[in-house]
Parts: C-alpha cells; sequence; structure tokens
C-alpha cells in the first residue's frame, strides 16, 4: 500500500501541470476503452451480483451493484461530459494591485493525491476517477468488496485510455485488495502521501472515516432525505414530486426518505400523497394522523425518523407548519438533500434560508441531488460537511488556491 501512495504522488506531479487538452484526451480515450470492454466488465460484473445474491444481499443494493448495457453506456458518456468541462486547473478566481504596485491573483491548483473509499456501486470507478483526472489530481480508489471484479475490470479500462493518451498509468490506481486493512492505510495517510479522503457510503463506513482519518475528510453523511408539503402547496405538483423523489430510485442518496405535511393542509393533502404512496408499492410508516388514513400504513417508531431506508419505504408525519418541519429536519436530517413544496414564496424562502443542508430545494424532486443534474458532468458525492466542499463535489470542488505575486523589485519597509 505504502507504494501505492508513492507513485500517486509521483503522478499527481504531472497532472498538476499536464494541459487541459491532454487530460481531456484521456478521458475521452478512457470512455472509449469502456465501450470497447463493456462485454469483459458485464461478465465481470455478473460474477459481482451472483456472489451477491448468494450472500443474501437486499433488493436495493443489489441494483446498486448491478451494471446493465445502458448503465455502462451511461458510465462512459459520463466520462466523456466530464472530459468536456472546462478545465478548472489554472483559472484565476480573482486579480487586484496593491498601492505598491505588487499584482496579486488567486488562481485553481489541484489538491494533490485524492483518495476515495466506497461501496457497492461501481460505477464510481469512472465518476471519481475521471472527475480527480479533470482536475489534476492523482487518485487512489478503494471500491467495496461487492464490487471488486466490477470495479477492476472498469479501472483497467480507464487506465488503458489513459495511457494510450500519454497520460501516467497511475494517475488513476485502485487498491488491488479487499483486505479492510487498507481503508486503514489510506486513513492514515499513506505516508504522507495522501491530501484528502472522500468516503462514499453508508453510515458505518462513514463514522469510521470520521473516527480514524489522519488526513482531511470531505464528510459525506447519508441521505436522511426529507419533503415538507406545505398547507399552500399544489396538490398535482407535490403528488408528482414526491413519487419522484420517492421511487424513481430508491436506492440512491437522494431518495426521500421522510414526509412532513403540514397539519392546517391535511384535509386536502394528507389522504391523497399516503395513498399514492402505498397504491405505487411503497410501505408508509405514520403518527396518528397519516395511520388513520389508511390501515396499510404501520406505526412510525423513534427510530424512523432517523433510518435511511434505499428502499420502497417511508415515514410520514403531520407537522405545524414551516418552523416546525424545519425543527424536525435539524433534529433528525443528515444535511444532505430537503426540500418544500409550496406556492407560498414566503414559505419557500424561510425553508431555502433556515434549513442548514448541502442542498435545499422548493418544488423540485430531491432525485435532483447529483452532479450531473447541477452541470457539473458528474460527482465524487454529496459533501454534507461545512468545510471547504459542500453539496454534489465535482471538478471543480476538487481544487483548492494558491496566491501569485508578480512584483518589480518592492521590498516591505
Amino acid at each position: 500500500m505504502a507504494e501505492i501512495g508513492v507513485r500517486a504522488r509521483a503522478a499527481a506531479r504531472v497532472l498538476a501541470t499536464a494541459p487541459a487538452a491532454v487530460k481531456q484526451a484521456g478521458l475521452i480515450a478512457a470512455a472509449s476503452a469502456i465501450r470497447r470492454e463493456a462485454e469483459t466488465i458485464l461478465a465481470a460484473n455478473a460474477e459481482d451480483v451472483a456472489a451477491a445474491k448468494a450472500s443474501g444481499m437486499g433488493a436495493s443494493m443489489l441494483d446498486r451493484l448491478t451494471l446493465t448495457a445502458d448503465r455502462l453506456e451511461a458510465t462512459a458518456r459520463g466520462v466523456e461530459e466530464i472530459a468536456a468541462l472546462a478545465d478548472p486547473v489554472g483559472t484565476v478566481t480573482e486579480s487586484w494591485e496593491r498601492p505598491n504596485g505588487l499584482k496579486l491573483e488567486r488562481v485553481r491548483t489541484p489538491l494533490g493525491v485524492v483518495g476515495v473509499i466506497y461501496e457497492s456501486r461501481p460505477n464510481v470507478t469512472a465518476d471519481a476517477g475521471s472527475l480527480c483526472l479533470k482536475a489534476g489530481n492523482a487518485v487512489i480508489l478503494r471500491g467495496g468488496s461487492d464490487s471488486f471484479h466490477s470495479s477492476r475490470a472498469i479501472h483497467a479500462a480507464m487506465v488503458r485510455g489513459l495511457v494510450s493518451a500519454g497520460l501516467p498509468a497511475d494517475a488513476i490506481q485502485l487498491v488491488p485488495t479487499r483486505d479492510r486493512a487498507a481503508v486503514g492505510e489510506m486513513l492514515a495517510g499513506l505516508g504522507g502521501n495522501v491530501d484528502v479522503i472522500v468516503p462514499r457510503g453508508g453510515k458505518s463506513l462513514v463514522a469510521r472515516v470520521q473516527s480514524e482519518a489522519r488526513v482531511p475528510v470531505f464528510a459525506h453523511l447519508e441521505g436522511l432525505v426529507h419533503i415538507y408539503i406545505d398547507k399552500d402547496a399544489d396538490l398535482d405538483k407535490a403528488i408528482g414530486i414526491v413519487r419522484n423523489a420517492k421511487l424513481r430510485r430508491t436506492s440512491v442518496c437522494g431518495a426521500a426518505e421522510t414526509l412532513l405535511i403540514d397539519r392546517a393542509g391535511s384535509d386536502t393533502l394528507l389522504a391523497p400523497l399516503v395513498t399514492m404512496l402505498l397504491d405505487e408499492g411503497c410501505a408508509v410508516r405514520g403518527d396518528a394522523a397519516v395511520q388513520a388514513v389508511d390501515p396499510r400504513v404501520a406505526a412510525a417508531s423513534e427510530e424512523d425518523w432517523r433510518t435511511e431506508y434505499l428502499d420502497a419505504v417511508i415515514a410520514a408525519k403531520l407537522v405545524d407548519g414551516v418552523k416546525d418541519a424545519i425543527d424536525h429536519i435539524e433534529t433528525y436530517g443528515s444535511h444532505h438533500t430537503d426540500a418544500v413544496v409550496t406556492e407560498n414564496q414566503a414559505v419557500a424562502e424561510a425553508f431555502l434560508a433556515e434549513v442548514d443542508s448541502a442542498i435545499v430545494m422548493h418544488n423540485a424532486s430531491t432525485q435532483f441531488a447529483d452532479g450531473g443534474e447541477f452541470g457539473f458532468g458528474g460527482e465524487i458525492g454529496i459533501a454534507t460537511g461545512r468545510m471547504h466542499a459542500r453539496g454534489p463535489v465535482g471538478a471543480e470542488q476538487l481544487t483548492s488556491f494558491k496566491y501569485r505575486v508578480r512584483g518589480t523589485g518592492q521590498i516591505r519597509p
């Protein structure tokens, strides 16, 4: 593992000054390699899926793990979209001149070596690798044991593409073992060669990273996502948003997990929303008022308000207006993504201002919580912390900056 860090540091020095056109060509070649080796990648994924089924993996996690021809094509397109993004490295974000004639500018620079630890989703291998490289960083990927063969196949294809464009093979490295000790070595920094860690996975992974990391971490808590339906919500709009936010894909981190409904509008809003969810095959766990709507509603426990289901299950309750909804979100939320549905602009603005989450939405599905949907070309994760990056972490968020100062012989008195 130590050698991986050394090689990554050497690659990072090359990437830091690599021309934008070379990085773009490398990513385009990587996307072509993924397409060209699709049969091999899908066969590797089938091996992972078979093993996961045999071990009793749940349906939502199997969905995350499974690649299809369409999903793999989307992965390749995602790499191409990242390749087409403006290169953030070298961008001057601010410039000014001092009275003494010194000219200063702040310019974007790569972070260096990024360590990414993730679970199940093999497409993260391509997303994270591409975004880090676009931002001039070397990356060390440690995928989940469940997606071991899939990630290796995707990684091998990408490296062949990068090398064909003249980029170092060590620009994107994949930890070649399932041994959990490798995670500990990455969190320790690999001898000072890892500059930042990005965890992308469940609560236990994130907790371990935050507990053990000796390098900076882009915090990525679970997606305990809320939707608040205000009394002034449009019913048809609310039904469409809740259906999509919960059920489009239940296994994504932007899927809604808790539904809050304004008590003042419950006579017209509550029953249609709950009935729609139940009829669509979603289990509902609710407070007494929600249970009274339909006998299929189960009683919610305190734990339900703290649960990221990643499945066709949602917790629901009545609240006394937007302030009560915000209090609930602050008490139980994970600062990931939360939404309000209302036609009352004052309520919307209060929600947007006071909910302290990385992404806050008005009259839109929470499943838009995605770097690609934000125009970032993809994401390495949704950062829920408050330092450096927050929300979808794209190429720009994977840079730091430095100050360049140009003088004509000035000395300080």
